[in-house]
């Protein structure tokens, strides 16, 4: 991979203000190459002069994580509930917040191998550039994406993506600001979300924003192509939305992008295949995006606050987190996107007990269970179509400066018993 460079201009004159030695370091020409919450090349023309206010806001911006744990850690870990006969069996696979890795283990709890990649690692790849301050983000996997052979793709949240093989060596890193989300086509094309902290004046005038782009890889990790999807808003039909948006800052917080097959092409054809799904949770708003054309060209806001996850499932519904929707707590939704009419709900037994602030996910298995990831709880847990929990899995891991939270599970996925098959059982 390339990697890019920009020097920051800095304020001049007696009336400058005085700048701490972090962002001295930052600002002085040769040292700080950090810039926009991404790399990228920047002619001289285009640099802008920022005042101390607006570096610091960009710095913020860039940095925006989640906690790697925020619940105490629960009187019980590990598989507390496994149903064989009503278990879709499989696999699982997750990350976690306590370590810069992903784990796979068998329906016990059985720990069958680990990846692990730090990003001090990773970045040491690249001498003579200067750490971004990205502290909050860098001590986990967002998301991570298993190969069949062994191999993984994992986030660290908005600042870029790597590949490490199944012994955990690094094959390629892209510091590209990277969050949230990824998928993995068949010719192993990686479409993901990046972000980039920057002024946009047409925005705001004096304050930054996050600005959300869908970048498409290929698989050795070299850009394809990069588009914004505030762009894509703004020059759409649905251009209204942005009346609700936050004047600055992270406006839109995508989480998720889903490149759609033909399931819905039919009845929608909106959802056409290759058109990607996704949702911004600042605009309550779950969108389609023609990949060919740059547009929105679907678009719908619910009763849900603060969603994760929509997913079309093999029937043509539509599934998403609903983190904070139900009164506050959490709840997974499923509706029609032909229509207006929700389909399926699951909001736990009692009042208050399922619940994740931030984060979350959930997915139908070939058995028609759901596996959920209740993120902020360190959970997660496969439930029938009739709401019942048939397996259960609370992470043993801890997070936190003494350790007292239980580790965030970002998401779980349920493989096939069958992967890793050729490779697995030499460890």
């Amino acid at each position: 991979m390339l990697m890019l460079a920009l020097v920051l201009a800095g304020c001049s004159g007696d009336d400058a203000p005085e700048r701490t030695a972090e962002e001295e370091a930052y600002w002085t020409e040769g040292v700080g190459r950090w810039h926009e919450g991404g790399w990228r090349e920047v002619a001289a023309e285009e640099e802008e002069a920022l005042t101390r206010e607006q570096f610091r806001e960009i710095q913020r911006l860039a940095s925006i994580g989640y906690l790697t744990g925020s619940t105490p850690v629960p009187l019980s870990a590990g598989i507390t509930v496994y149903d064989r006969a009503l278990t879709h069996e499989g696999l699982n696979f997750f990350t976690s917040g306590h370590a810069p890795g992903a784990t796979l283990m068998d329906m016990a709890g059985k720990v069958l191998h680990e990846w692990e990649y730090s990003f001090i690692d990773a970045w040491d790849r690249f001498p003579g550039e200067k750490l971004p301050p990205h502290n909050k983000t860098i001590g986990y996997w967002r998301r991570a994406y298993p190969f069949p052979n062994g191999d993984v793709l994992a986030i660290f949240e908005g600042v870029g993506i790597i590949k490490v093989d199944r012994d955990s060596n690094l094959l390629w890193a892209n510091f590209n600001g990277a969050h949230h989300d990824l998928e993995v086509m068949p010719d192993g094309t990686i479409y993901t979300l990046t972000r980039k902290a920057h002024m946009v004046p047409r925005i705001h005038e004096t304050e930054p924003i996050l600005e959300d782009f869908i970048t498409v890889l290929d698989a050795d990790g070299t850009e394809l192509r990069s588009f914004s999807l505030l762009t894509a808003f703004e020059e759409s039909r649905f251009a209204i939305v942005l009346d609700d948006m936050k004047p600055h800052g992270d406006i839109f917080h995508t989480n998720t992008i889903e490149i759609l097959d033909d399931t819905l092409e039919g009845d929608l054809p909106t959802f056409k295949r290759g058109n990607a799904l996704v949702s911004m949770r600042e605009l309550g708003v779950i969108a389609v995006i023609d990949m060919e054309s740059e547009d929105v060209v679907w678009m719908r806001r619910g009763n849900w606050v603060a969603q994760h996850q929509p997913t079309i499932l093999p029937d043509g519904n539509l599934m998403l987190f609903d983190n904070r929707g139900n009164r506050g707590a959490s709840r997974v939704v499923v509706l029609d996107p032909r229509g207006h009419k929700t389909l399926w709900i699951y909001s736990g037994a009692e009042p208050g007990d399922f619940f994740s602030n931030e984060c979350g996910s959930a997915d139908v298995l070939p058995n028609g269970n759901v596996l959920i990831t209740e993120s902020d709880r360190g959970k997660a847990f496969e439930v029938t179509q009739d709401k019942t929990i048939v397996w259960k899995y609370i992470n043993p891991k801890q997070a936190g400066d003494e350790r007292q939270f239980v580790a965030t599970i970002f998401e779980m996925l349920r493989l096939e018993r069958d992967y890793g098959a050729e490779w697995l059982r030499r460890y």
